[in-house]
């Protein structure tokens, strides 16, 4: 009877331990469901970095308005650079861009032009004798009576002082001659009074051709060279 009590009580041990060699742990309540999510969480996340949201909209508008307010305002201040603020016509600067870009034309295109140096007479005596601002008025009257003598394709730009020059297209070298001397007489009959005395200015014009072979510098030396023949012929006819 002993025997068989410890065999039973072997057998019941054993039994148990078996039960408890093939019983798998149970997963914490919530472990596998939080990986899950965590997976979930991190895929939102790499698909929310490829969309665009409202606030990157509203920030590209915002940029894009800043770069045309930038582009706008570095156009007027080349154009300010370029342009004679006292007879709102190109300076120096912005003339020579203009003839250097047309001459370019000319050559692709084997197009025609001629260039005219015109130098105002006695401009000095008149600021000496009435003063700066009777030169300006003069400069202003002048460059509207060049302005009535050109076409709107043509270029007037101010050399500096009393020196102008003007861009003309599609002329002949007769008929650009002959506008030069049509800019000279319109010129020649303005009068301005200053303090009870009438004056007057007077101009002298010289031309240079533009063809596919000319160079800048080399028209403007030809047609400024040409403006000074043409003074002392004027002085020697007076």
């Amino acid at each position: 009877m002993r025997m068989k009590k410890k065999t039973t009580a072997a057998a019941s041990g054993v039994a148990k331990r078996r039960k408890g060699t093939t019983a798998a742990p149970k997963p914490a309540p919530g472990k596998t469901g939080t990986k899950k999510t965590g997976a979930k969480r991190a895929g939102t996340g790499v698909a929310g970095r490829g969309a665009v949201t409202s606030g990157d909209k509203s920030t590209i508008r915002r940029l894009r308005a800043q770069l045309a307010r930038a582009q706008a305002r570095i156009e007027e201040l080349q154009a300010s650079a370029e342009t004679d603020f006292l007879l709102d016509i190109l300076n120096r600067r912005g003339f020579e861009r203009e003839l250097a870009r047309s001459l370019s034309f000319i050559k692709r295109y084997q197009a025609s032009g001629a260039l005219i140096v015109l130098d105002v007479d006695r401009l000095k005596p008149i600021n000496d004798a009435f003063g700066h601002a009777a030169g300006d008025e003069v400069l202003k009257t002048i460059v509207a009576a060049l302005s009535d003598q050109v076409r709107a394709s043509d270029v007037i730009g101010r050399l500096g002082g009393d020196e102008f020059a003007l861009l003309l297209w599609n002329l002949s070298e007769t008929d650009a001659r002959a506008k030069a001397a049509a800019l000279e007489e319109a010129i020649d009959r303005l009068t301005f009074v200053f303090r009870d005395r009438q004056v007057s200015a007077g101009a002298s014009a010289g031309v240079a051709i533009l063809t596919a072979h000319s160079d800048l510098d080399r028209v403007l030396d030809e047609a400024d060279r040409a403006m000074y023949v043409r003074k002392a012929q004027r002085r020697h006819e007076s």
